[in-house]
């Protein structure tokens, strides 16, 4: 499919955004407590800035931004949203890094908080953080309709909890044989292959979209255009992301790799074939930029995203 808008517009766009979230997120992590608050204390503070400040290409929080910008609305709440997703993601991160978990070394090219700090502070510093975005959603300086706030914690809430993000990690633990699944057994074939990444991935990215038109006042019609592009392209980032796992260099990638093959842990890749899942990767930004029909030429800068996250290298 066609996109007017130039790859140097994306990138601007992109680190636009990338930069502003930065900038809010260095003001809301300062040493002065917010009313309500008593002290903060340096170390746990510290290690939260740690993991949010300097790195990250900042995708979740650029497509709240662009879902948004779609319907005319460009403001400081907006950025306060897209903030918001972020700090889930960035808590995600923090304790998915933890020996418990994943026991990485790695983030973005420099040490995980746990190893820069130590497991207790690592397990805070999520908590704090997951706590700092749903504060953010509830403050009236990211929307003055209350209904609309309300919208947006429940979005965020649900793609993240028991049957979003933390509970694809749950079925992730158990598909690399942790511990029996108290439902139905895993069978690691491609449905629940999908299913599992759907949760884990996925659910953040349509979150994103969801929260942008939410904040964008939507009509229904486009919440699900914006839904379909999200789904989409949820599946593409996370072939791209096995895909990097396969083949990529750690120095590269910013963080260890060939991790999912020692673990045998199934991917789309592992199931389907690198070259089959390459060819699926194509079909789903095809698949995501045709979501975007309805919104015409105005939309472009999401369907380089689609190519963008099809195409990454780290």
């Amino acid at each position: 499919m066609s996109v007017s808008v130039s790859h140097d517009e994306f990138r601007r766009r992109l680190d636009l955004t990338a930069q502003g979230v930065e900038d809010l997120l260095d003001r809301l992590l300062e040493p002065d407590p917010l009313p309500g608050e008593i002290i903060r204390p340096g170390r746990l503070l510290e290690a939260m800035r740690y993991a949010m400040l300097g790195g990250g290409k900042r995708l979740r929080p650029h497509l709240v931004v662009e879902a948004a910008r779609l319907f005319g609305r460009e403001d400081q709440g907006v950025l306060r949203a897209a903030a918001a997703i972020e700090c889930v993601h960035g808590y995600s991160l923090v304790h998915d890094d933890l020996p418990a978990m994943d026991d990485d070394e790695l983030r973005r090219g420099k040490p995980t908080v746990h190893r820069a700090f130590d497991e207790a502070t690592a397990i805070l510093a999520g908590d704090a953080l997951i706590t700092l975005a749903f504060d953010m959603l509830a403050d009236e300086a990211t929307d003055p309709d209350p209904a609309v706030r309300i919208a947006l914690t429940l979005s965020l809430a649900r793609s993240s909890g028991i049957g979003g993000m933390a509970g694809g990690q749950m079925l992730d633990l158990e598909a690399e044989g942790r511990f029996a699944s108290h439902g139905r057994p895993l069978r690691g074939d491609e449905a629940d292959t999908l299913r599992l990444q759907a949760m884990k991935t996925g659910a953040i990215l349509v979150a994103c979209l969801e929260m942008g038109a939410i904040v964008g006042r939507a009509d229904d019609e486009a919440k699900r255009a914006l839904s379909a592009y999200g789904r989409a392209i949820g599946q593409a980032f996370q072939i791209a992301d096995d895909l990097l796992d396969a083949e990529g260099e750690a120095g590269l990638v910013g963080k260890a790799t060939g991790k999912d093959a020692a673990r045998g842990k199934a991917t789309l890749v592992s199931l389907l074939g690198i070259e089959t899942a390459r060819a699926r990767l194509s079909r789903l930004v095809d698949e995501a930029q045709g979501a975007l029909q309805p919104f015409g030429p105005r939309a472009d800068t999401l369907r380089e995203t689609a190519s963008f996250v099809a195409a990454r290298r780290s």
